[in-house]
Order: C-alpha cells, then structure tokens, then sequence
C-alpha cells in the first residue's frame, strides 16, 4: 500500500508541475515534481493516510520548484497549514498570509468557491512565496472532499 502511495504522489507532482505557473525552465518542473513526491512523503508521514498525502503532494509540487530548496521543514509546514486555511475558511479575494522563522513568507488567496464534478467545493488559489523578498507565484485548484480534506485537481 506504501508503494501505491508514493506512486500517486508522483503522479500528482508531475501532474502539478503541468498546472504551474512557475515554470520558467526545466529545473522547475523537476523542482516541483521532486517537491510533490517529498511534499506526499512529509504527508503520509504526518498524516498516515491518503488526503495527508494528497495534500503533500499539491503544496510540495507548487513550492518544490525553484523555491523549493530555500524553504525548511518548519516553512513548508506554515506554507500547507495556511493554504488549507484558506481554502476552508478564507474568503474570495482575501489573502491569508504565513511567515516562517527562516524570514521567508507568504500568501494564499482563495477564489470563489464552486461546484465541480462530484465536489460541491472546489477553488482556484494564488499562492506566492517570498524568499529573500523575492515572489514566485503559482496557482492551483483543490476540490474539497466529502470527508473534509482537500485534494489537487489537475489543471
């Protein structure tokens, strides 16, 4: 079951790393592909379960690219944390900010949220980090599941 796992979280990295907005080169995507398959281990970790994963999955494929190595554990955690605060409870338009002891920080705004597919909840999100002052930018969709997690959604 372990390997099926850490298989999807690859999956959903490549498939992240095709939604991105960051991509500049070719170190990015594979930035962003090793960033979802590191971001789906610290879930399963964390969580033990497939939604923890997912959702390590998604953050680590949008943060894991050219950014990815400048932020620490602890950064990545505030970075997840936030994002899933905003996708539950932000509000369209309003960013919900994080900073990590590292100084780096960053935003997530939120879209409307809608129905798509099977999920009543669906948004779209803006999630721009900011390492040394300077801003990378990616955009994402989670759907929301019946069970409460929120899982990425391909772009």
């Amino acid at each position: 079951m372990r390997a099926y796992q850490l298989a999807a979280a690859g999956l959903i990295g490549l498939v992240l790393s095709g939604c991105s907005t960051v991509q500049e080169n070719p170190n990015t995507v594979g930035g962003a592909a090793i960033g979802a398959v590191a971001g789906g281990v610290i879930g399963q970790l964390a969580g033990h379960n497939a939604a923890s994963t997912a959702i390590g999955a998604a953050v680590g494929g949008l943060i894991g690219g050219s950014i990815g190595n400048a932020l620490d554990q602890a950064d990545r955690q505030r970075a997840r944390d936030a994002e899933m605060q905003a996708l539950e409870y932000g509000n369209p338009g309003a960013p919900v900010s994080w900073r990590g002891d590292s100084g780096n920080y960053g935003t997530i705004v939120p879209g409307p949220a809608y129905a798509r597919g099977g999920s009543p909840k669906c948004r779209e999100f803006t999630h721009t980090i900011y390492v040394n002052g300077q801003p990378q930018t990616a955009r994402g969709t989670a759907c929301r599941n019946p069970d409460g997690t929120w899982s990425p959604i391909a772009g």
